[in-house]
């Protein structure tokens, strides 16, 4: 058996194997960037090594710096976790040239499955089904003639891509030459390969992956099947096992087609055969050469620890089960907490995890996570904050323990999708399983809109009598020491002006014996007793008492009270301190503002060029994906602050543009 283990991966995926190495006896070592220094898999491994600066250019994808990584510090065997180098052939081979054991696939089977044109060619010919589509020299020869044969609307794919990346749909043959160069620009920028191809993109199918399983003994199995079919941007939203509502018979020949392929290129450790499934009909879609960031769901369903089958496989024993004993019971679902803005379409955020609480021990519900309160989450890296899966006897029950565990999560400090996460796992059509791939883009979009829960006046009543303590706070620091009314030289009844979602809230405070009385412009009110603790408030509205929490951010000029419950997130502002910001918006009226940190990839115009509304000026890369920055209105370019290469900030103007 290995018994020291290099990870050569961040966050989560490291500690979810460092987590099974600990359990094993085996000696893990992390690597980590000038970023991650302080990092939750670098505290939790047993040595850990610096690979290089933040980039991960120059870090987490130097071969050759991981690899010195492994041989300084005496281990074995190489973990690339998922991402990254997971997946590269060059890499694996080179670990072994290096007498390293790889745990994964042999190079010649990433390889092979890696370039999804050469995939498809391999699993044709061992009668797998492909989705209808165009690679290599028939798409190299005339582009726009083969995705005319492909049909529209089509997927553009890297053919060395993975996790969402380096795709676009076009509907539009007029739009297919500008996402062709996006695509290869997006490919070359994450995977190092620009090459693509093109399938027909199957409106409503259904995303079914078979997770399958070899040992170097030439043994095969598959531990059943998960549906992804909840995506946004062919990224995965929600993961759940089994697939719920296919016939069985489809199944069982999706499984044998998932064996057939593992087969096919010799494959050894675990796989995942991912499929569109359309009615009766199932078609390859690629294969994963690497443990999948939705595994938890198939080990809740059979009880196996997938990376303790992985490190078994890499030292060489034989698969721990057969396929009869493989057994599945209940079902599972997982959702991916991750930074992002709602109210930007979801594009990744960075910030500070001023708080982070995941539920505490909750039976079925499994939390995996590379983050702890007070962490950065980075520009440079994928901005998943945690996997929250759930286990039931049934489908109904999995959901509920999630929708439970989700309401109890807080996160403060860094916008995310949470609010959404906990719509989707009540929403009826989820839960009658009537979704397809495109269905949170398509039919969600209500869903998919930033979440604003419908904020009642106890809520209200809270903020307000926040806003008083604020003022009181004692001078010397930031804790507040008034946590009732009897203080001399205080205003006996104080106005409180809060700002939610554009509308400006009036209130008005009292003290009364029991707290504050809190009454709003329509005559009604509430009582609010409150009790400080730190920036956390808690408190009894009208004699009940309120399980949420109440953040208070006193580090800017503008106060801001972000509430967070089991139904939502809500921050207010104090409606009288938001005149520097409209200051601000007149100040750069006309130009674009970036709407995240990231790197100018792409620059289509120069001061002095005419421009349509809704042309695209500029390309901006952040984690790992493209986001095209578009003129909002017609007019003259009349600056454009950077150039290719730079580094831009959230929030910077990155040009202008002069109305006609």
């Amino acid at each position: 058996m290995i018994r020291s283990l290099l990870i050569a991966n961040r966050g989560e995926i490291a500690v979810r194997i460092m987590a099974t190495a600990r359990r094993l006896g085996i000696r893990s070592i992390a690597v980590f960037s000038d970023a991650d220094r302080d990092a939750m898999h670098v505290a939790m491994a047993d040595d850990a090594v610096r690979i290089g600066p933040a980039a991960a250019r120059e870090s987490y994808l130097d071969q050759q710096a991981v690899i010195d990584a492994a041989r300084r510090s005496g281990a074995e065997a190489v973990h690339p976790g998922y991402g990254f180098l997971a997946e590269n052939a060059d890499f694996a081979a080179a670990c072994e040239a290096s007498s390293l054991r790889f745990v994964g696939p042999p190079p010649e089977a990433i390889r092979i499955m890696g370039a999804k044109d050469a995939a498809r060619q391999r699993m044709q010919a061992a009668g797998v089904p492909v989705v209808p589509g165009a690679d290599g020299d028939e798409l190299n020869a005339d582009p726009l003639a083969a995705a005319a044969d492909v049909g529209y609307p089509l997927l553009i794919k890297a053919s060395a891509g993975g996790g969402g990346k380096g795709m676009r749909v076009v509907r539009d043959p007029a739009d297919f030459e500008s996402a062709l160069a996006a695509v290869k620009r997006e490919a070359s920028a994450a995977f190092g390969d620009s090459r693509v191809l093109l399938e027909r993109w199957l409106e409503r199918a259904r995303h079914v992956e078979v997770q399958v399983f070899a040992d170097s003994a030439g043994s095969t199995v598959h531990l059943f099947d998960r549906d992804c079919s909840v995506q946004r941007r062919q990224q995965k939203v929600v993961e759940e096992a089994p697939a719920p509502d296919l016939p069985s018979s489809l199944k069982e020949r999706m499984a044998a087609a998932a064996v057939a392929a593992a087969k096919a290129v010799g494959y050894v450790g675990a796989g995942t055969v991912e499929f569109l499934v359309a009615g009766e009909e199932f078609f390859f879609l690629e294969m994963n050469t690497r443990l999948q960031v939705e595994h938890p769901v198939t080990e809740l369903i059979t009880g196996e620890d997938l990376v303790a089958w992985q490190l078994m496989v890499a030292s060489g024993l034989p698969l721990p089960k057969t396929q009869a004993e493989i057994q599945s019971s209940g079902h599972a679902v997982e959702v991916r907490l991750y930074a992002e803005d709602p109210a930007s379409g979801y594009l990744p955020a960075t910030g500070r995890l001023e708080r982070l609480v995941f539920p505490g021990d909750v039976p079925g519900l499994r939390v995996d996570t590379g983050v702890r309160q007070g962490d950065v989450v980075s520009p440079h890296y994928d901005p998943m904050i945690a996997k929250i899966a759930a286990w039931g006897v049934d489908r109904s029950a999995a959901l509920d323990v999630l929708a439970c565990g989700l309401a109890a999560v807080r996160v403060h400090g860094v916008r995310t999708n949470l609010d959404l996460l906990r719509a989707l796992v009540v929403e009826p059509a989820l839960r009658s399983g009537a979704v397809h791939t495109a269905w949170l883009e398509s039919e969600a979009n209500d869903l998919a809109q930033p979440a604003v829960a419908a904020v009642t006046l106890a809520e209200m009543g809270r903020a307000a009598v926040a806003v008083v303590l604020l003022r009181r706070r004692d001078p010397s620091g930031d804790v507040m020491l008034d946590l009732g009314p009897m203080r001399l030289n205080t205003p006996v009844r104080e106005r409180v002006t809060l700002e939610i979602d554009g509308e400006a809230i009036r209130l008005h405070v009292e003290p009364v014996v029991d707290g504050f009385r809190v009454v709003a412009e329509s005559g009604e009110s509430v009582t609010v007793a409150a009790a400080v603790n730190g920036a956390r408030l808690g408190s009894v509205v009208d004699g009940e008492l309120q399980r949420d929490d109440l953040i208070l951010d006193t580090r800017s000029a503008v106060p801001s009270l972000t509430l967070m419950n089991g139904r939502g997130t809500c921050t207010f502002h104090l409606a009288d301190a938001l005149a520097a910001a409209l200051d601000r918006d007149e100040a750069v009226a006309g130009s674009l503002l970036a709407p995240m940190p990231g790197q100018v990839v792409s620059l289509m115009v120069a001061e002095g060029d005419a421009v349509s509304e809704g042309d695209v000026l500029l390309v901006l890369e952040a984690m790992k994906m493209e986001h095209s920055i578009r003129a909002p209105q017609s007019g003259v370019v009349s600056a454009v602050n950077f150039a290719v290469g730079d580094r831009v900030e959230e929030g910077a103007v990155l040009a202008a543009i002069d109305a006609e």
